[in-house]
């Protein structure tokens, strides 16, 4: 017999996970279903030599006493319970280009922001004044950046495109770069992509900066814990594979690939957006609507090195390193070329439990196309099985790895008699893992030219169907964790929402 429920979530990221706890804390009667093994999307670690290794999650900002995604959290009721490590607050970002070994520092607050930087280019503090001045004008005019308050989008905010702001903020070709130098988070295309999500990226992490001791699973953990003490249901191995229709066009219930079925009254999808349109069916959406997700395309993928280190072998630093061979290829680090690549990486470390001045651990990634891994697309593989995709592929890795250690080490040098161990993963592995189209990182590429292109409502023909994750809108962890609180606004009304999240303050 099928069981029936308020809301029904498809998907365990981070997306569907809040708007559940949202729900539930209302009382509504919730059930998430999951089809991997692991809950929390890019929130999943994994363990190789009894240590944790993020796959998505490396640092979180706004996470300080009052900032927004403290307050999210605050109500989410998982603040208290995470255990984090500020990072080094006078450069959590360090920035570097080429052979110059100076690592330009991106430091936490604002005033502390302009203070480091301008150590290195004091004619240009006041347009570094400048430049924090406008990224927190325009966070300012974000619905829910913070918290309460703004409803609408400002259209003109959406169209300023961020080569032009940079460009405008200083001449200084190196400074530019530096301002630019953790667009790692967004995906690179710093010439195209709108300013919007460069100051609302940036801004959240000189509000605050922190790293997630034991990965960013605790989060997904922390929230499925809180779920079920409000009475929610959450199913791994749950892949859904069938939506069903009653003769109104209403979605009834969901059967998944076992042959469960589960009816509900309203769901919410925080699955893939092209994958959604699958289950719905193309002939239940407007063609204009059909055409605009196809034509969307994926931001790049990235290949991944996790380094296993001799004990106290290398000393730690509480801070990532962006690395560009150029100055000008930050611009748009994601076209690289396959013959000189690493042309850019990023790289942070974990510390030792028993001896913290020293590294446990490197993470190293960099960007790397889809195309690379195109000949093992009909592969999948969700187990640790070294030998899953064919020794063809296993040596396509360990190629990649060396270079990407050869990178490194002119970074640090004699990491190679620092290496225990190293492990690898590819865009197939982010696809596999998360779902995502091609193994992209954040979902779809944003352009100023036609900013509401990729923007989607929460709301979807389908009446009691609504959509929530990093494939619509804004993606990490503050970004999805705001579009869940929206999605939660359209089912329950936002005077619930404000309600609620004012009477945190």
């Amino acid at each position: 017999m099928k069981k029936e429920y308020d809301i029904l979530v498809i998907g365990s990221g981070l997306g569907g996970l809040v708007s559940a706890l949202i729900l539930a804390k209302e009382g509504l009667k919730v059930c998430v279903l999951e089809k991997n093994n692991q809950y929390g999307g890019n929130l999943q670690t994994f363990s190789r030599d009894k240590l944790i290794f993020d796959t998505g999650v490396h640092y979180l900002g706004g996470l300080s006493k009052g900032q927004n995604l403290n307050r999210f959290f605050s109500y989410l009721e998982i603040m208290d319970e995470l255990e984090l490590q500020q990072m080094d607050e006078d450069g959590y970002d360090r920035i570097s280009f080429g052979e110059d070994h100076v690592e330009y520092p991106h430091a936490q607050g604002y005033q502390n922001f302009v203070e480091q930087l301008s150590a290195y280019f004091p004619e240009e503090r006041e347009n570094l004044e400048n430049y924090c001045e406008e990224i927190q004008y325009v966070c300012s005019h974000f619905p829910r950046y913070n918290v309460v308050g703004k409803e609408e989008y400002n259209e003109e905010i959406l169209h300023l495109n961020t080569r032009r702001f940079i460009e405008s903020v200083t001449p200084n070709k190196k400074l530019q770069s530096i301002l630019l130098g953790s667009n790692f988070l967004y995906a690179g295309d710093s010439e195209n992509i709108p300013f919007y999500v460069h100051a609302l990226t940036v801004n959240s992490y000189i509000q605050s900066a922190y790293k997630c001791v034991k990965g960013g699973s605790q989060i997904s953990k922390l929230l499925i814990r809180k779920l079920r003490r409000y009475g929610a249901e959450v199913h791994k191995h749950s892949e859904v594979s069938e939506f069903i229709f009653n003769e109104n066009n209403i979605l009834s219930s969901v059967k998944t690939v076992s042959g469960k079925e589960y009816a509900a009254k309203q769901f919410i999808s925080n699955i893939e957006i092209r994958s959604i349109i699958r289950l719905i069916g193309e002939e239940r959406l407007k063609k204009s609507f059909l055409n605009r997700v196809l034509s969307w395309k994926p931001v790049s993928s990235c290949f991944s090195i996790y380094v296993v280190l001799k004990p106290q072998s290398l000393p730690n630093f509480n801070y990532n390193i962006y690395h560009y061979s150029s100055e000008e290829l930050v611009w748009n680090a994601f076209r690289y070329r396959k013959e000189a690549w690493p042309e850019t990486y990023m790289l942070s470390s974990s510390p030792s439990k028993h001896h913290p001045e020293f590294a446990e651990s490197l993470t190293a990634i960099s960007y790397m196309d889809f195309d690379e891994v195109r000949e093992w697309e009909a592969t999948f593989n969700t187990i640790a099985d070294e030998h899953e995709r064919g020794l063809q592929y296993e040596s396509f890795k360990l190629e990649k790895t060396e270079k990407m250690l050869t990178a490194l080490e002119k970074k640090i040098p004699n990491l190679r008699h620092a290496v225990k161990k190293i492990y690898a993963s590819s865009p197939l592995s982010y696809r596999d893992y998360i779902g995502s189209i091609d193994g992209n990182m954040y979902g779809y590429m944003k352009s100023s030219e036609n900013p509401l292109k990729t923007m989607v409502s929460p709301r979807t023909k389908i009446e009691n169907l609504f959509l929530t994750g990093q494939s619509v809108n804004m993606h990490g962890i503050l970004g999805v964790t705001i579009g869940a609180f929206n999605t939660c606004a359209e089912i329950l009304g936002k005077e619930i929402i404000d309600l609620r999240l004012r009477q945190m303050t």
